[in-house]
Formats: C-alpha cells, sequence, structure tokens
C-alpha cells in the first residue's frame, strides 16, 4: 500500500490517471472511496490523487484527541503532497474536506492553481448548537462503532436524498462506512469539527485569497447552503453553482452534475 509520512502518521493515498495534479479531500462520513463516481472522469484528463485523513483506515487511527486538528489535517496534506512531488495543484474538498482544502489554500496559496469547495461551511451558523448536536454523536462512534451508529447518521435530513435517488450507491457508501474507525471519527470530530473556525470568522482572510474557486452546493443541505454563499460573495471571483433537489453527499446524488460542473471549471482559462 503507498502511504506518505508526516511524522509518525502514514496518510493512504491512491493516484489515478495522468495529466495535471487534482488532489481531492473527502468528508467526515466518507474516506478516499467516495471519490469513486469522480475517478474516471476526472482521470481522463488529470492525475487524480484520493487519500484518507489520519483516523481513516488504513491511514494511522492516533489514540489521542490531541493528535487531531485541522492544523494537523493541513499538514497531512502537505507532507502527501511533498512526498508525490506535488508544487502545485487543483485541490478539491467535499465538507471536511473542503474546509481543509480551504483552509490549506489559505496557508499556501502559491500550491494551489484552483480550488473546488463541495458542501462545506457546515457547523458555522451556530458553533453552539453545532457543538451540542455532534458531541454526543462523537461519544456513540467511541463507544458503540461506526457500523451501530451508520443506520442514524446516513439517514439524516441531509443524506437521506441519496438513499432516496440511488439505493444501491447508498448501500455501497454504508458498506463503506461501517469499515471507519469509531475511535478515529470520534476523535475527528471532537479534534477537528468541533475545534476548526467557521467560514464567517475567516472572512478577513477569505477576502485575499487570490485563487480561482468553484464553490458547489445542494439547495437541500441546509446546514451548508448559507456558509457556501458566503464563501461565493466573499472569495474574490469566486463562482458558485447549486445543484437543485440535492442533499448534502451531492458527488454521489448528482455524479454527472457535479463532474460536469467541476471539470468546466477547471478546464476553463484563467487570467
Amino acid at each position: 500500500m503507498p502511504f506518505a509520512k508526516n511524522g509518525n502518521i502514514d496518510i493512504y493515498y491512491e493516484v489515478h490517471g495522468q495529466g495535471d495534479w487534482l488532489v481531492l479531500s473527502h468528508e467526515f462520513a466518507g474516506s478516499y472511496k467516495c471519490w469513486r463516481p469522480q475517478l474516471v472522469d476526472f482521470a481522463k484528463e488529470s492525475r487524480v490523487v484520493v487519500y484518507n485523513d489520519r483516523g481513516y483506515p488504513p491511514s494511522t487511527v492516533p489514540d489521542k484527541v490531541d493528535d487531531y486538528s485541522q492544523e494537523l489535517s493541513i499538514a497531512d496534506l502537505k507532507a502527501l503532497m511533498d512526498h508525490l512531488g506535488i508544487a502545485r495543484t487543483y485541490l478539491g474538498g467535499f465538507s471536511m474536506g473542503g474546509s481543509i482544502a480551504l483552509n490549506f489554500a489559505l496557508q499556501y496559496p502559491e500550491r494551489v492553481r484552483k480550488l473546488v469547495l463541495a458542501g462545506t461551511g457546515t457547523g458555522s451558523a451556530s458553533r453552539e448548537e453545532f457543538i451540542k448536536e455532534f458531541s454526543p454523536i462523537a461519544d456513540r462512534f467511541e463507544r458503540e462503532g461506526a457500523q451501530t451508529v451508520a443506520d442514524d447518521y446516513l439517514t439524516g435530513p441531509t443524506r437521506i436524498q441519496l438513499k432516496r435517488k440511488n439505493p444501491e450507491m447508498w448501500q455501497q457508501w454504508y458498506r463503506d462506512f461501517s469499515e471507519l474507525s469509531g475511535l478515529g471519527l470520534a476523535n475527528t470530530l471532537r479534534g477537528v469539527q468541533l475545534r476548526r473556525p467557521t467560514m464567517y470568522e475567516l472572512e478577513p482572510t477569505l477576502r485575499t485569497l487570490r485563487v480561482p474557486t468553484l464553490v458547489i452546493a445542494g439547495d437541500e443541505d441546509a446546514p451548508a447552503i448559507d456558509a457556501s454563499r458566503f464563501l461565493a460573495r466573499t472569495i474574490p471571483g469566486a463562482e458558485l453553482k447549486i445543484l437543485p433537489g440535492t442533499g448534502h453527499t451531492l458527488n454521489l446524488e448528482e455524479p454527472a452534475k457535479f463532474n460536469a460542473a467541476v471539470l468546466t471549471f477547471l478546464r476553463k482559462e484563467t487570467r
């Protein structure tokens, strides 16, 4: 298995296709496997890197919550790019991965050619409510494991759309999710998601970002839609794409529309 190292952390990755680099960062309830519906189309034009964050096997699953943070996730992404010799890349992220990708671009803008932020910003509206809702879920992941929590977590109001539209894809996602580490998910929630800055807190630095950016969201993804619109308004020159009748798992729900929007954006000439 291919791994990049960041200190004592091994980050699992895969590379598909040829061409310019495109690195994709997954969501909390996913893994590198959640990019399957994108790989065929994207790998025709790019050298696509998908990887698992720390806490997501076969990447290292640290025991302690202090070994998880958005800053460490950014450092892991940088270590992966350095390992592969990627000086500049197209960079995409979904949800948690979108926050990682965005903050990587804010920290290392010279290393990002274009930025794709999908379903990004959950938890920005009210940090207090987000913490109140997800702290007990973290406890459940640690106590019960991913498979036991899967039925509840993957049928929430912003994720049930996938099950209705494509039950077979939802079942594959359910199987992949059930194989994740309960401890890794618990500590990712506690260390990354519940501590990271909201999109609104980033406003001053967002206004300085000079990386061409596509923001894409589903119109039924209530926790992320307002934050996505804010990102598109605030990042200079950013484009906004809203997918109608779509929840949070937009790249799985509407792969054809999602892929077309991303590829159109990546192909576009920039000044």
